[in-house]
């Protein structure tokens, strides 16, 4: 199947949305599909107000137009809402073509926490958007429930996997200082609540791996945690695997696709009981949720590594992937039709398929 996957969020950006959808197309790629995506790299861009590394596309309809008409895709994916997907929706939508889309970013906390906009209206946007669509693809049976009681409809589970490969326990930093060493690895920015984890009192080593608009600020505000800027693939793995706890504050992630690459190498996880740990740790077995953040990080710390391994080894891209391709709706395919909303369609499931 010849597929446009039509995304803002792409390289060189660094983040979980982007390494889903490049994991994604390498795998359907694997699977035999002709994929394309169509990116802020092929226009004139714009940095995003408040977030400057994020660069958006600048009147991208003619050209969006030019490049499916040339690629003449049998199926339209449309993975966010910014500048690119609201085209390709018109595109769509003016052509009588069915489309699926996919929900990554609860960017309606996200908008919240810089400018004065209630999370109602920007639901109520993003609703109409995803509405149009035949299928919306989700992370987690957490975020099909939440976006369900913001009316939203044909949501399927797409779930997301890790590349042991690169993620895993082999060969781990020594670090020299002092443990237990708590880990975040991520963007740093203000929606990650990354403060929380930094004002804990009584770790003795604090370590933040990734970059973003906070970082320079938070590195200023403490000076006694240790920041060590971007990582990637196996030196990435490799710091992951020489901590003790993976520390993950946020309370509006929609999957936290680092906490699998945290658990495949070793760490178990301390974090809040919201959307995203809730669906991926065992409580007291591969972490610990609490409202308490330092007691989620006490009672993680110590927990059985091999036990964090063998939970982010059952998660494979190979699986998420067939799952992703089987809710694409194919032009002319009289299965694209929209139909109820449900929970049973698509079980979401994560687990490498057996037979």
């Amino acid at each position: 199947m010849r597929i446009a996957l039509v995304t803002d969020a792409w390289q060189p950006q660094v983040n979980g949305v982007v390494r889903t959808l490049n994991t994604t197309l390498h795998y359907l790629g694997l699977a035999g599909h002709t994929v394309k995506a169509i990116s802020p790299l092929d226009f004139r861009t714009i940095p995003c107000p408040t977030y400057p590394s994020i660069r958006l596309a600048l009147f991208p309809g003619r050209r969006l137009r030019k490049m499916l008409a040339t690629f003449k895709p049998e199926a339209i994916h449309i993975a966010t809402e910014g500048p690119l997907g609201q085209a390709a929706r018109r595109y769509c939508i003016s052509r009588k073509l069915p489309f699926t889309t996919s929900f990554h970013t609860q960017f309606p906390e996200y908008i919240r926490l810089r400018v004065p906009i209630p999370v109602a209206w920007t639901y109520a946007l993003l609703r109409r958007f995803h509405s149009a669509a035949v299928r919306t693809m989700v992370p987690t049976p957490t975020q099909r429930d939440k976006l369900v009681g913001w009316g939203f409809h044909n949501l399927r589970l797409w779930s997301r996997g890790v590349d042991v490969e690169v993620f895993n326990p082999d060969d781990p930093v020594a670090y020299d200082l002092p443990h237990p060493i708590a880990i975040y690895m991520g963007r740093v920015a203000v929606e990650k609540n990354i403060e929380a984890f930094l004002d804990l009192p009584g770790i003795p080593t604090k370590l933040v791996i990734g970059e973003g608009p906070d970082l320079e600020r938070l590195r200023s505000r403490y000076p006694d945690c240790h920041f060590l800027g971007p990582k990637f693939g196996r030196d990435l793995a490799r710091h992951l695997a020489g901590g003790d706890v993976f520390v993950f504050p946020s309370r509006t992630d929609t999957f936290g696709l680092v906490l699998l690459e945290a658990m495949a190498c070793g760490l178990p996880v301390a974090a809040y009981p919201v959307q995203g740990p809730v669906d991926i740790v065992t409580q007291g077995e591969t972490g610990f949720l609490s409202e308490d953040l330092g007691q989620a990080v006490a009672m993680a710390s110590g927990l059985s590594r091999e036990a964090c391994i063998a939970l982010a080894r059952r998660y494979s891209w190979a699986s998420c992937t067939a799952d992703f391709a089987g809710y694409l709706a194919p032009f002319g395919d009289t299965r694209t039709m929209p139909g109820k909303p449900d929970s049973a369609t698509g079980s979401g499931a994560t687990l490498e398929r057996t037979s």
